[in-house]
């Protein structure tokens, strides 16, 4: 039995879709939420690497539903389609609720400002990067989309690979901006999953 995706023009399309609404955004937001004059860059590169790594793991992907056939998921394709849509659509409206509660300290590029504080309301109550919770999501969302395994695989690497070294630069730039508040902030937080990690 094949994926859905590659044999199903309506399937493709929808799928086609779901990351037009996921990407679209993403990559104008790339030339309009660069960090605001006066802020302190500190990216280290981790834009280029999370990029590279998301796209790669994508590309890895799709890659894997037409030349390996073998590792499809053959256990109700439609439904986990239609799931893998549902999780790239909510990681979309998660990632995008967490920017606006984040506000004027949103920045696709890792930046500090004088005077910037801990942001502790809405989802950061909980977790440290709901935007890159968000982002993991609509990732996971694909690889069922696709209903391969090694679909799956690819982009959660890809992605992890990405966000880990993103989180570990923009955890670090905070630590020495903000000091000592945002150290008690990590104690009693998560980085993607509350009670997980």
């Amino acid at each position: 039995m094949h994926s859905l995706v590659p044999h199903s023009q309506f399937h493709l399309a929808v799928l086609y879709i779901a990351l037009a609404i996921w990407g679209i955004p993403e990559f104008i937001g790339t030339f309009l939420q660069r960090s605001e004059k006066g802020a302190r860059r500190r990216d280290r590169g981790s834009f280029l690497v999370l990029t590279v790594s998301v796209v790669a793991g994508m590309m890895g992907a799709f890659y894997c539903v037409n030349a390996l056939p073998a590792t499809t998921i053959t256990w109700h394709q439609p439904v986990l389609f239609w799931t893998g849509i549902a999780l790239i659509l909510a990681g979309v409206a998660f990632r995008w609720y967490a920017i606006r509660v984040l506000g004027r300290y949103f920045s696709r590029d890792v930046a500090t400002r004088e005077g910037q504080t801990v942001v502790n309301r809405g989802p950061y109550r909980w977790i440290r990067h709901p935007s890159y919770t968000g982002a993991l999501l609509s990732a996971l969302g694909v690889g069922l989309a696709l209903t391969n395994w090694l679909s799956i695989i690819f982009l959660m690497a890809g992605a992890l690979v990405g966000f880990s070294y993103r989180v570990h630069v923009e955890e670090h730039a905070l630590c020495e901006a903000i000091g000592q508040p945002y150290r008690d902030y990590m104690k009693h937080t998560w980085r993607f999953i509350p009670h997980v990690w």
